[in-house]
């Protein structure tokens, strides 16, 4: 039978204005000279992976492994630091990063595989560690479902983090990981501005989704907090104590920050951004984000990159727990465990696939 094809459409909005230059190829790839971005069509290409556990030791990292369904993301935030993993594949972090969309269709089953291994041994995975497993096209794929099923099946410890209300379609396989402490869930608030947010992260949900998600997870007794990221000073780093108090109020229990880095090519394509969108403001916020990042746009050291150095990191970090007190937020979401943990059922001699 034939493979049905992937999805392709046209979506409102860029984060990236232009394909910027590719680190690792010899051929660049621009587009029609006057062509919009949000003209550009999204394409959606198979990654047949062989393995979809990633594993690393950096200790900026609260995870050790992490799960991403996609590569590439069609969110297309302006500031996105994975931007530069688009370059690995042959793409540029601009307008490719943001429609070419690579996806990991087999992924359920690879991790079934995984986990069904009798020297696997469980530890708390991050879905995702990179692109958010809940943009636009997983609501057609379902492959983060896809997943969250398996996971649920063998009460393996996962923690989400999106920007996407979708998240609450699946609060079913959710909901029976936080019977057995094994989930906890992440949702990230930008900016309550609407007119920001939908320029900053043109096809994530808005503000007020993103609130309605924290509510409708807390309602079914999942773990849930907000991870005000990232803190961009001279742009939304105002909106700390107003984005933490309405979080609250929607239910969130713990909350988290970092600080915006801009790592590679990324700074090309934020730069152009607030070209854009707040030219006047442009010099000033990048001044300060270089000032935050111990003046560089990306600090290269561990520990530094993801909290800032300096004065205005400083400011950004007591105004942030001041606020996470006053709203009474934990500062650390609850511990996932794997102490229920199972292997994957067979059926019939052979491991039942969905």
């Amino acid at each position: 039978m034939q493979t049905p094809p992937l999805p392709v459409h046209r979506p409102v909005g860029r984060g990236a204005l232009e394909n910027t230059k590719q680190r690792f190829a010899q051929i660049q790839v621009s587009y029609d000279p006057g062509e919009e971005p949000a003209k550009v069509t999204t394409q959606f290409l198979r990654d047949h992976a062989h393995s979809i556990i990633s594993r690393h030791n950096s200790p900026d990292l609260p995870f050790e492994a992490s799960l991403n369904p996609y590569r590439g993301c069609e969110h297309g935030c302006a500031y996105c630091y994975a931007r530069p993993t688009h370059e690995w594949l042959g793409f540029s972090a601009g307008v490719d990063f943001e429609s070419r969309i690579l996806v990991k269709e087999d992924a359920p089953a690879l991790l079934r595989a995984e986990l069904a291994r009798e020297r696997y041994l469980p530890q708390s995975l991050s879905l995702s560690g990179v692109t958010d497993c809940y943009q636009p096209v997983e609501k057609r794929l379902k492959i983060t479902r896809g997943c969250l099923a398996v996971l649920a099946e063998c009460r393996h410890p996962v923690v989400m983090i999106t920007k996407n209300h979708l998240i609450t379609r699946d609060m079913d396989h959710l909901a029976e990981l936080a019977r057995y402490e094994a989930t906890a869930a992440y949702i990230s608030i930008t900016s309550l501005n609407v007119d920001l947010a939908r320029q900053l992260e043109p096809r994530a949900s808005s503000p007020k989704m993103r609130l309605e998600a924290i509510r409708t997870l807390a309602s079914q007794g999942i773990p849930v907090g907000v991870s005000v990221a990232p803190i961009i000073p001279g742009l939304n780093d105002m909106e700390i104590p107003a984005i933490l108090e309405a979080a609250r109020e929607a239910g969130a229990q713990f909350a988290g920050y970092t600080v915006v880095r801009l790592p590679f090519s990324v700074k090309e394509v934020f730069a152009a951004w607030l070209e854009t969108h707040y030219t006047g403001m442009k010099d000033k916020i990048l001044n300060r984000i270089e000032e935050t990042q111990g003046r560089t746009l990306s600090h290269p050291e561990f520990g530094k990159r993801l909290k800032g150095v300096g004065v205005w990191s400083e400011q950004i970090a007591q105004m942030f727990q001041v606020s996470r007190k006053r709203a009474g937020m934990l500062h650390k979401r609850p511990a996932v465990t794997a102490a229920h943990f199972r292997r994957p059922r067979e059926v019939g001699g052979q491991m039942e696939l969905w």
